[in-house]
């Protein structure tokens, strides 16, 4: 899978190679690659086809063109009068496709068939296709020649020199020449660079075709080179199979060798919009610095004034879109990349009217996805399930001006590792899951009356993030601190006396004392006293095997503050105090609670962190960043629900503080929400040196997209509405069809 793109071959591009004639004197009467011409008559299709094999019945119009393109080469040369004949039949028993709007229609067809007509007609070819269905089309064509010159005027300009095939002998070729690249090709097509060479017997041309015949062995691929986004496909599939972590070294290899290019505005990279946008975005993803400015040349005017623009390459706008996504504070250009390419793709998908054959459809669901769940959002368990079960519906053909496949992409063997590897970890995350609901009731916890009880979606959470089998411990922390952090939480919000707060208070504050000494003035306070120490006892004993020394005292700590920070909004909305909105941050996100879930976890994910590294401004920055985001979404969702409570919320904070309405103030907090998510992004992906580790990093921005995902829509972790989502994840194992 990582060696260069194992690409399939084009019969399409061979013929069109094939036709190339050798200049003798002032007669053109051999072929220039006659081995182009051997590989046509030697590759046939039973059916009389070239083309690829195991085809979707959608595209018979690839097929056909394939087929007429090879007709072509064999009859220019004499050749093949037997293949000549079953292509002709072929053509026949096939021809009600060319009228057919259900097929999948390649780049340029209603220009090159047509053109390829004429040839056949120099070459005295009769085509089995009825006469209304050839006026039809070069009319068509004729049409499609002649207008769209006010609108997209360049990107228009490299679509008619893509399609040179199709135009030939009245075709600009002056124009044509200015899209040729660095290797010689033009677009990176053989087909197109043959017919320019047929023309212009350019010695760069030359150099590109026959590099192509040396490495493919007498034919010729479709698009050359897609080394890079071969590989980064592979690294994106191995991403979001769920698999990843079981090729560290590889993709590393592979990533350094892409930064390389990338440094160098590789043509490879900096040309096509669908390998910038992923390199910009797993690049980005795993630490490497890389600028969005290189993206400005993505804006929507200068993309609709491309090739990929001009053809609405859907492909293209998706990665686009998904790179917009990986964006830090002050990136103007990568919010108006998001915003444009987030209306195209509503505007494309959203119709369910128009007709889609099973190409468009895969990509319309990866669209969906996209765009239900962006980057922020989306928990990695999730995405894999989904990926997993697209990923077995795809058969992975492409289409340009012919079909093609990459076998580095579109393989069973990952699909199948995929699969076993989500069913074991689920396996694994069912045991644990039993286990947490008996330490439930050896707890008492089930007896508050007054608690939200939310194993499973506490479970849910570090499962669907902190997913690998050897991460179990963090997984148990992440999970029995979150459950005691919700009850907690309903207790200084609905069910404790102010006397009953401060004695929980205190009873943290003296940490480890006998236990005969201990006083509780109830028995709720006792429940959650016993449940809290025997957790940080719990979790420190685990941390000592990873750390190597003791943090009991630093989890302790982390308790206390979050208690002592309750007890104050508690005292606020007792004596109806409303604090100004930079001391309610302050406070709110400690009390939010989701400090002691993460960083107890942040021990017991592998590296070892020293007190200095827990005590620096970058671990400090990375919390308060997470606090404010989770604090914030809750407030923003959840405002009527604790205005009916008469809780203190950052929302109606706002509308004390400056006089807002309610709606002005909602956008406010949101605005705030993306400006800290943001800034968690970035301060997660960029590496510092001798700074946190990124895994540990990953744990604050996993829990972010939690809190992202739980409120996406409403108050989700308080409803019941998340149910579903964590059942899949937790208790439905993954089937490969057959």
């Amino acid at each position: 899978m990582f060696d260069e793109a194992q690409l399939s071959v084009s019969a399409y591009d061979t013929a069109w190679m094939a036709m190339v004639p050798t200049p003798t004197s002032s007669i053109q009467d051999s072929p220039f690659f006659p081995q182009c011409a051997r590989w046509i008559l030697d590759n046939q299709r039973s059916d009389g086809s070239w083309g690829l094999p195991r085809r979707d019945p959608s595209l018979t119009k690839d097929a056909l063109s394939s087929t007429l393109a090879c007709i072509l080469a064999l009859q220019r040369w004499g050749l093949g009068e037997q293949q000549v004949t079953k292509g002709l039949r072929f053509l026949d028993c096939n021809s009600a496709s060319l009228t057919d709007q259900k097929q999948h229609v390649p780049i340029g067809f209603d220009i090159i068939f047509p053109g390829m007509i004429d040839c056949a007609k120099d070459l005295r070819l009769n085509l089995p296709f009825k006469s209304t269905d050839v006026d039809a089309m070069l009319t068509k064509r004729n049409v499609e020649l002649t207008s769209g010159f006010s609108r997209n005027a360049e990107g228009r300009r490299a679509y008619l020199a893509y399609v040179s095939e199709g135009i030939q002998h009245t075709q600009d070729w002056d124009m044509v020449m200015k899209y040729q690249r660095q290797n010689g090709s033009l677009f990176n097509s053989p087909s197109t660079t043959a017919v320019a060479f047929s023309h212009l017997r350019d010695p760069d041309c030359l150099r590109y075709l026959s590099a192509i015949l040396d490495k493919f062995e007498n034919a010729a691929p479709t698009i050359h080179p897609l080394d890079i986004r071969s590989r980064l496909s592979v690294i994106d599939t191995l991403e979001s199979l769920g698999v990843a972590r079981h090729f560290t070294n590889e993709i590393k290899m592979l990533l350094d060798q892409t930064y390389q290019c990338w440094l160098q505005g590789d043509e490879e990279i900096f040309l096509n919009t669908t390998t910038c946008s992923m390199a910009f975005r797993l690049l980005r993803v795993y630490g490497y610095d890389v600028s969005s400015d290189r993206l400005s040349p993505f804006s929507e005017d200068c993309f609709f004034n491309s090739l990929e623009g001009y053809l609405k390459d859907k492909t293209a706008v998706l990665e686009l879109h998904k790179a917009s996504q990986i964006i830090y504070p002050e990136e103007p250009i990568l919010e108006e990349l998001n915003s444009w390419t987030m209306n195209f793709l509503k505007q494309e998908f959203c119709n369910d009217s128009i007709y889609r054959d099973q190409i468009d459809e895969s990509i319309s669901t990866k669209v969906q996805d996209a765009l239900t769940f962006p980057y922020h959002v989306d928990l990695d368990r999730l995405c894999h399930m989904r990926s997993i079960h697209h990923y077995s519906d795809i058969d992975y053909t492409w289409t340009l001006k012919t079909s093609y496949r990459c076998p580095n992409i579109g393989n069973k063997d990952l699909l199948k590792l995929a699969a076993e590897d989500f069913n074991f970890c689920q396996s694994i995350q069912q045991k644990e899951l039993k286990l947490l609901g008996r330490w439930i009731i050896e707890n008492k916890l089930d007896k508050l009356s007054f608690a939200r009880q939310k194993l499973g979606y506490c479970y849910f959470s570090a499962a669907a993030t902190i997913y690998a089998p050897e991460l179990s411990d963090a997984r148990i922390s992440w999970t029995k601190n979150g459950v005691l952090t919700t009850v907690v939480d309903d207790f200084f919000d609905v069910a404790g006396s102010m006397e009953e707060l401060i004695n929980l208070v205190q009873l943290l504050e003296k940490g480890e004392v006998d236990d005969a000494s201990i006083d509780f003035c109830s028995e709720e306070v006792e429940i959650l006293f016993t449940a809290i120490r025997g957790t940080i006892r719990e979790v420190g004993d685990m941390a000592l095997a990873w750390q190597g020394r003791d943090v009991s005292s630093h989890i302790n700590d982390i308790w206390v503050e979050t208690v002592k920070s309750m007890l104050k909004e508690a005292e606020w909305s007792k004596n109806k105090w409303v604090p100004t909105m930079d001391e309610y941050l302050q406070n709110a996100g400690m009390s939010f609670a989701l400090l002691p879930i993460v960083l107890p976890s942040v021990y017991l994910v592998g590296p070892k962190l020293s007190e200095e590294m827990v005590s620096s401004a970058e671990y400090k920055n990375l919390y308060e960043a997470m606090n404010t985001c989770g604090r914030l979404l809750n407030d923003w969702r959840g405002v009527q629900r604790e205005s009916e409570q008469g809780t203190v919320n950052a929302v109606s904070v706002l509308m004390h503080e400056g006089g807002r309405t309610l709606d002005d103030a909602m956008e406010e907090v949101k605005r705030l929400i993306e400006r800290e998510t943001k800034q968690l992004l970035k301060l997660v992906l960029l590496e510092k040196e001798n700074g946190i580790p990124n895994c540990c990093k990953q744990l604050f921005w996993n829990m972010t997209k939690a809190c992202h995902l739980f409120y996406m829509n409403n108050d989700g972790y308080t409803n019941e509405e998340m149910v579903g989502v964590a059942k899949s994840i937790l208790d439905e194992p993954i089937h490969l069809s057959p």
